[in-house]
This record gives structure tokens, sequence and C-alpha cells, in this order.
């Protein structure tokens, strides 16, 4: 890694003025006995050229003592990025030089803890993976084994196992798919189309999407007051959607029976609204919220796979509504329910939604 300290010459310099001042005091002592005193203007050129000459060969000498040294240091110590420290001029000050050690050694201690966080999500990673491939696929196996074993003389196990394995592939293909969507999402491969559209109708026909998976819990789907105006947003449409499918889904997911999720929309700032899709249902502590958007994270680690899913969902709102240049949130109690919110820029050429009394959309 190139360093570049500024340069101070304190040390050469009182050094210097050490030596002039000893070298000096011994020249007016020899003067003084010796009875010289004619020879006063010469200890004044004496003592500036001494001073100099002092000052000039400490300076350098001092440097390339120093350089040669932190040099050597820098080349052991086996984090570096792969440049070589300059051969520019190194401080003389010892203090300053020292600061730059300690930052260096502060940035290379972050580093590594860094390095071994990602290790761990890496590890964490690739078990999660690991774990929601083998089941379909071990699935599947199964179904197909039997067939091969005589079973797919019977017409109706074939066509029954059939049925099953295929549904073990199309919720590998259903991971597979989100997966390639979220690498897309994390390198900026993925072109957002935006155009301007209404929020509501989009939340609605979001809903009509969901109610059949939402009666069967017995989840009432409402918004939170009625819209008697459109609110227009400028973004992906496609993706909004997805996002606010995901999301419904998740309050559905850990909803209870005859429980509510319901969406409201909010101006937040002159060009923004936030969305927020609250449920009553279990919530979750505060230790499961900082990680609940990593890929494949279960806050119940069994009953939330009893409902399927790849486990990418929420993984996928963050980086959409990121993608967007916009903000996500959430908040949960246990036993109380979550809100996750997250915000859309507004059409500034459209009215603004008006509200009036209470709507249930179910």
């Amino acid at each position: 890694m190139a360093i570049r300290l500024k340069k101070s010459y304190r040390f050469a310099f009182r050094s210097s003025l050490l030596i002039t001042l000893v070298s000096t005091l011994i020249l007016l002592s020899f003067i003084w006995v010796f009875d010289l005193l004619e020879y006063w203007s010469f200890i004044v050129l004496y003592s500036v050229i001494t001073f100099l000459v002092c000052m000039a060969i400490l300076q350098i000498r001092v440097q390339k003592f120093i350089y040669k040294r932190i040099k050597k240091i820098y080349d052991d110590v086996t984090l570096l990025e792969g440049s070589n420290l300059t051969a520019g001029p190194i401080t003389t000050d010892m203090r300053t030089l020292t600061e730059e050690i300690e930052k260096f050694a502060r940035d290379k201690k972050i580093e590594i803890d860094t390095l071994k966080i990602r290790e761990a999500y890496r590890r964490d990673f690739l078990g999660n993976v690991s774990h929601e491939l083998k089941t379909p696929l071990f699935t599947v196996q199964g179904y197909i084994l039997t067939l091969l074993d005589g079973a797919i003389e019977d017409k109706n196990v074939r066509k029954k196992y059939l049925q099953r394995a295929n549904k073990g592939v199309e919720r590998l293909i259903y991971i597979v798919k989100d997966l390639d969507l979220i690498t897309k999402l994390e390198i900026g491969d993925l072109n957002l189309d935006y155009k301007v559209f209404d929020i509501i109708d989009l939340i609605q026909s979001v809903f009509d999407l969901l109610e059949i998976k939402a009666s069967k819990k017995g989840i009432a789907l409402t918004f939170d007051m009625e819209y008697d105006r459109p609110v227009w947003v400028h973004a992906d449409q496609e993706k909004i959607r997805q996002v606010l499918t995901n999301l419904i889904v998740n309050s559905l997911k850990y909803g209870h029976k005859g429980g509510t999720t319901e969406v409201s929309v909010e101006n937040l700032i002159k060009n923004k609204v936030i969305i927020r899709v609250t449920d009553n249902g279990e919530g979750m502590s505060k230790e499961h919220i900082p990680r609940i958007f990593e890929r494949f994270y279960r806050v119940d680690r069994s009953g939330s796979r009893k409902e399927g899913g790849s486990g990418l969902g929420l993984s996928i709102v963050k980086h959409i509504i990121e993608a967007h240049g916009e903000k996500i949130y959430v908040e949960s109690v246990p036993g109380v329910g979550s809100e996750f919110s997250f915000t859309l820029e507004k059409e500034k050429n459209r009215a603004p939604a008006g509200k009036a009394g209470s709507k249930e959309l179910s």
C-alpha cells in the first residue's frame, strides 16, 4: 500500500541545533582560553555552517533510515494490497509516523473482521442453499426410484408420483429463478422498466391474486382506509408487484387464523410515498430483524418450511427496493405482529390521493 506522510524536520532541526550549540560552546572555550577574541566573526559563520550541514546530513540519513525500516515492515505484512511503499520523503516526526502505523493496523483489523464476517455468511449461505435444494431433489429422486422399482406399472400410482415429482422440480426451478434474480440485482445487471402507475390499483390486483390463499387461512386483506383517488408513483410496476406479493405472502405465512393483513399508502415527503404492510401475526424478536433480509434466513426454522417458498422472498424485496434507490424498514413485536414499509417516488404531475371512510377488500 502506498503511503505518503507529511514531511517534518523537527527531529533534524533539534538535533542540528543541539550539535551546533555544543560545538560552538567548545569553540568558544578554546577562544577564551587562548585569548583569540579577534575570531568572533568566525564563530558566527561557523555556527551557521555547522547547523546547515548537520541539518542536511541528519535529515537525509534519518529519512533513509526510516524509509528502509518502514518499507521492510510493510513488505513483511501479509495483508498488504500488493502495491509498494513510495520512494518519496518520509517524515522524521515519529509521533506522526506512529499515528500512521496505528491507523494502518486499525484498517487491517477492520478488513480481517470483515473477512471473518463474510466467511461466516458464506458458510451459512452454502449450508442454507444445500438444505433448500436437497429436500426437493431427494423428493424427486425418491418418487422416480419408486417408479423404476415397479410402481410405474400401476397407472394410478404412476400419475400421482409423477405429479409429486413435478412439484419438486417446480420448487427447484423457483429457487433457481429467485437466486438468478438476486444475483442480477446485486451486480446491477437487471434493468428496471420505470413507468407511472397507480399503486392503489396494483395493491388491489395483488389482493385479488392472493384472495384464495388468504381465505384458506382465514386472513382478511384490507386497506387501512378507502382511497377515492389514485396514487401515482414512478417505478418498475412488475418489480413492485413482486415486492407487494412477497410481503403479503410473508404476512400470510406468519399470520394467525382470523387475522388481518393491512396495507396503507401515505405521503412521506413532497416527492415520496411510503407503503406499509402490517399484520397481527406471530411477530419476531429484535435479534432476528437485522438478518431477516438475508437469503434463506428463517425466523422459524421448522414451521415456515411447511408453508413452502424459496426462502428468498424478503431478500428479493430488499434488493428490488434498493435497486430503485429507495429504503425498506421493518418493525415487529413478538405476539403482536410485524410491519414492513418501503418508499417510492411519487409522480410529480399527479394529484395526491384522497382518503375517506374505511373499506375492506378481502
